[in-house]
């Protein structure tokens, strides 16, 4: 990951302090060109809330996604636009009704499902509601207007919902940002005990879209809320609301991308079903995943031997596979083109939770058995 926004000299933790979130309501609906620095004021108006210095602004991104026109039409169909906003595909599961689920790294930088693409509070005119490709660029148009505005100093984050690996439920997130630190990084400072922080790197920018979401709700039509309280983390800014731009990681304006581990940084890539299948030349979101099968999201199915079988003839030439109950029997022209076959199959088993005992070969070196069972 990014070192921006993690640099400067390690110290100690905070001291607790008091972190107050207003909601602002009163916000109309927005829609296509409406200017969202506008609807931020609007929103002040109505809440008589002042934005002072140090504060955080949280603007939910379907509010800058439709004021950007990022609807599409809901007859288009959602799989095919979830692979177009798309830059990989990470997990793949098939639903009950007939649909694709796919976790992928979204073109808007995170990795998520369906790529961010929404369906609810797109207004009256319905539709997918589609991410803004460069959710920090959203977010420094905004603070540049906001600060020329209201003269004080400020931090954006544009927040989205998104599920968390490993836990239940969904939370939110900081898409992008703009004007504050993203990350604190205590590393090298001392804990209350005075022993020394080697590892502990707090995502500030996600704790305050997460904070701002408990304040705005999902089905309050609250788009925006003002995170106060935490001023240390706000950069400080001329005049104009302009920040440094430069490339440099280590000079640059953190950014809400910084957040996504990407390249040798991600532990975490592919599923691990899809990692052992494009290892056998099926990726997920291809056409030939979904020719060979794509496993159910709710376990238990009967199909995943079949689904094996399929991944591991792909590139085999001539071989033949007789699928029974618990068991398989494979076929090949020749015991090397066998042994290849039976190699693919043991490591596309593996993919689909299930071992196989394979047999002694037939005596003419083409033909093996092999025994399922779950592992």
């Amino acid at each position: 990951m990014s070192d921006a926004g993690t640099q400067g000299t390690p110290r100690t933790p905070d001291a607790p302090g008091t972190v107050t979130v207003v909601p602002l309501t009163g916000i109309p609906e927005v829609t296509e060109g409406t200017d969202l620095a506008d609807a931020v004021d609007a929103g002040l108006r109505a809440s008589d809330v002042t934005l002072v210095d140090g504060d955080v602004l949280v603007v939910s991104s379907k509010v800058a996604s439709k004021s950007l026109g990022l609807v599409v039409d809901d007859a288009v169909d959602k799989d095919a636009l979830v692979l177009r906003e798309s830059s990989a595909v990470v997990a793949e599961r098939a639903t009950a009704d007939g649909r694709v689920t796919r976790v992928v790294r979204a073109t808007a930088g995170p990795v998520m499902a369906a790529a961010g693409i929404d369906g609810s509070n797109t207004g009256a005119r319905g539709g997918w509601l589609l991410l803004p490709h460069d959710p920090d660029a959203v977010c420094e148009r905004l603070h540049a207007e906001l600060v020329r505005r209201h003269g004080v100093r400020l931090g954006v984050v544009l927040s989205d919902t998104s599920a968390r690996p490993w836990r239940v439920g969904h939370s939110d997130f900081a898409l992008g940002a703009h004007g504050l630190h993203v990350v604190d990084d205590l590393r090298g400072g001392v804990d209350a005990d005075g022993r020394p922080l080697a590892v502990t790197t707090r995502a500030v920018a996600d704790e305050i879209a997460s904070a701002a979401d408990l304040a705005k709700g999902k089905a309050s039509a609250v788009p925006v809320a003002v995170v106060r309280g935490l001023a240390t983390l706000v950069l400080e800014d001329d005049a104009t609301g302009t920040t440094d731009t430069g490339t440099d990681a280590a000079t640059r304006h953190p950014r809400g991308r910084d957040l996504v581990r990407t390249g040798p940084y991600d532990w975490f890539g592919m599923g691990r079903a899809e990692s052992v299948r494009a290892a056998l030349g099926v990726a997920p979101g291809s056409a030939a995943s979904l020719e060979v099968g794509v496993a159910p999201a709710e376990p238990g199915d009967d199909g995943a031997l079949s689904r094996a079988v399929r991944v591991a003839m792909r590139g085999c030439d001539e071989v033949t596979a007789d699928v029974g109950a618990g068991q398989v029997t494979l076929g090949a022209p020749s015991p090397y083109e066998l042994g290849r076959f039976v190699a693919r199959l043991e490591v596309a088993l593996w993919g689909e939770w299930l071992e196989g005992e394979v047999s002694a070969p037939s005596a003419d070196g083409v033909s093996v058995g092999v025994t399922l069972s779950r592992r």
